[in-house]
């Protein structure tokens, strides 16, 4: 029985020398006899091809007459392992196996639950497999589709009732109904098409069955419809797909590690077998990144566009001249790489250049709504691109402010509130908030949204210019005191410092002595930007102002960088005489 059970394949060679004498571990290495093929995907066949780093467009083969333009074929080699060994192995064999971003180093064929090795009636026992139909013979153990199944076909009506899980699951779906429905009409071609455009990739076993003689003993042992490629001969299996460098390599020339992780795999468990086979691993256009896709699109010298700004399910670019003749192209590669998230892609069509601070926007593909929801830090703002502004880069200094600088007894005084992003998230923590924006629309957003996160009480909304509002909040005569001032309007806020002069000027009260810290934006491309900005705060105010922190936002454009300012207005300009200082 043991001659038998080391019977091998025409095809194989053997792994280890000591595993050609007769022994009960079973090593089964096969190879095809077909030589593995590349082709270049360059018009050149005298250049050498790239090496090896990952899979690329540029790498990958084209399948003839395949309908995906961006599927790419590799050649690789792999290990058929046992099922139950998988695990432990792919541990043991991390640093061989193929480790592609998205793609297991696990494989599954069709047909992989196995069969009997060939010589072997389903009456022969043998000490690891057990008879099949013999009376008194285990049961190989059944896989979850297998139970599932049969948990079907024993369950009646009222078992379906207390396992609706199970019922739905057995019953063919409305979908696979209406296909089969629709079979000799081009139904079943249709949901094949349709199938392939969702797979990302997909594994193939390559040169099996070639040997006839050996396929006609599998025929007769199993039957015409038990029969077809990628059938393994021991069981259940799975495919560890090794590296690729290992894919021309022959048996002998797979390293020495993993020649004793296998043999020590034999050792442990002698019903064990392997082989090594070739296989060819196709990548569609599904797998392959937006950068990658947008590089084989575009013409040659054209700068690929890489990020844009997500708001909510709007993505948001800001497309170079040279980009606006394939901007549709553009859309919809963004469209298909970011979806479900992504529905609508817009292009920022010129600068702002208007008091509201709203963009022109065109929207180049998915759905025509502008109006989103975005969720920042737990808080939801409900936000229509076409009437308000809004950044999401500023996330992070926002949280800066209200985590960092923010205290929970402070009165914080928003000049340029927008839809709220600031003032919502400060009211969370501090103890009032006075939020303003001179832009209708982003009043109206603002309100809701103070409804929205249930911040309605902590928030007063006021719908004025900058200088009115402040002068409104400390004239009034029942105020809080303000702690902090945040003047995010970087294009022209430092010129706004001019209304804090003389803003307490003949004050009674004892609540305007409260010194307020003044948070205040502001573009610079000078080669000093804190520099450049800390003279624009001393000309508003007309007075030199000390103790100024300054903190680099971000780089908004090369050479351009945003800075915020932080300084306690100082008292002197607080009592001054008034003298406010034209834009």
């Amino acid at each position: 029985m043991a001659t038998a059970q080391l019977r091998r394949h025409p095809n194989a060679q053997c792994l280890l020398p000591r595993l050609c004498r007769p022994a009960p571990a079973r090593l089964l290495i096969r190879l095809s006899s077909e030589p593995l093929r590349f082709s270049s995907t360059s018009a050149s066949s005298s250049q050498a091809p790239p090496p090896l780093h990952g899979p690329s467009l540029r790498r990958g083969r084209a399948p003839p007459d395949h309908p995906d333009p961006f599927a790419r074929a590799f050649d690789l080699a792999a290990l058929r392992v046992p099922a139950a060994a998988c695990a432990p192995l792919e541990r043991r064999l991390r640093g061989h196996l193929l480790n592609w971003p998205r793609v297991r180093n696990v494989a599954r064929l069709p047909n992989d639950h196995g069969l009997l090795p060939p010589g072997l009636s389903p009456q022969s026992p043998t000490p690891h497999h057990p008879a099949v139909g013999v009376p008194g013979a285990p049961a190989p153990p059944l896989t979850a589709v297998a139970r599932r199944e049969k948990l079907a076909r024993e369950f009646n009506a009222r078992g379906f009732l207390r396992f609706p899980n199970l019922a739905r699951l057995s019953r063919p779906s409305p979908a696979a109904r209406k296909r089969k429905e629709m079979k000799g009409d081009g139904g079943d071609e249709e949901a094949t098409r349709e199938h392939d455009r969702d797979k990302t990739y997909v594994v193939e076993v390559i040169g099996e069955g070639t040997n006839e003689e050996e396929d006609d003993k599998w025929k007769a042992l199993v039957g015409e419809e038990g029969f077809g490629r990628g059938l393994w001969r021991m069981g259940p299996t799975r495919l560890l797909l090794l590296d690729e460098s290992y894919a021309k390599r022959s048996v002998h020339g797979l390293p020495e590690a993993v020649k004793d992780v296998l043999d020590h795999q034999t050792q442990q468990d002698e019903s064990s077998s392997y082989e090594l086979i070739r296989c060819q691993l196709t990548l569609f256009y599904n797998y392959w990144p937006m950068d990658e896709v947008l590089e084989a699109l575009l013409p040659e010298g054209v700068i690929v566009p890489t990020g844009f700004e997500t708001v909510g399910h709007i993505a948001h670019l800001n497309l170079r001249d040279e980009h606006l003749p394939y901007k549709k192209l553009i859309a919809k590669v963004v469209l298909d790489k970011n979806k479900p998230k992504i529905q609508t892609v817009v292009n920022k069509m010129d600068a702002i250049q208007n008091d509201y601070r709203t963009m022109q926007l065109e929207v180049l593909a998915g759905n025509d709504s502008l109006l989103t929801m975005v969720i920042e830090s737990g808080l939801r703002f409900q936000v229509d691109l076409g009437t308000v502004y809004w950044n999401s880069r500023l996330a992070t200094e926002r949280q800066r402010l209200v985590n960092d600088i923010f205290r929970d007894s402070d009165v914080v005084c928003d000049m340029f509130s927008g839809v709220g992003p600031l003032a919502i998230s400060a009211a969370k923590k501090v103890k009032y908030v006075y939020a303003n924006d001179i832009n209708p629309m982003a009043v109206e957003y603002l309100e809701r949204n103070t409804v929205l996160n249930k911040l309605e009480r902590k928030i007063e909304v006021f719908n004025m210019d900058a200088r009115r509002f402040i002068s409104a909040v400390y004239s009034t005569q029942h105020v809080h005191a303000v702690t902090q001032i945040v003047m995010n309007l970087p294009k022209d806020a430092a010129e706004f410092l001019d209304v804090f002069r003389g803003i307490l000027h003949g004050s009674q009260s004892g609540l305007r002595c409260v010194m307020p810290t003044i948070h205040v934006y502001g573009f610079s491309k000078a080669e000093d930007p804190e520099h450049d900005l800390h003279e624009r705060i001393n000309i508003a105010l007309g007075e030199n102002v000390d103790n100024v922190e300054m903190h680099r936002v971000r780089l908004v454009a090369p050479g351009k960088w945003m800075i915020c300012a932080s300084f306690t207005l100082p008292e002197s300009v607080a009592i001054a005489q008034p003298n406010y200082i034209s834009c």
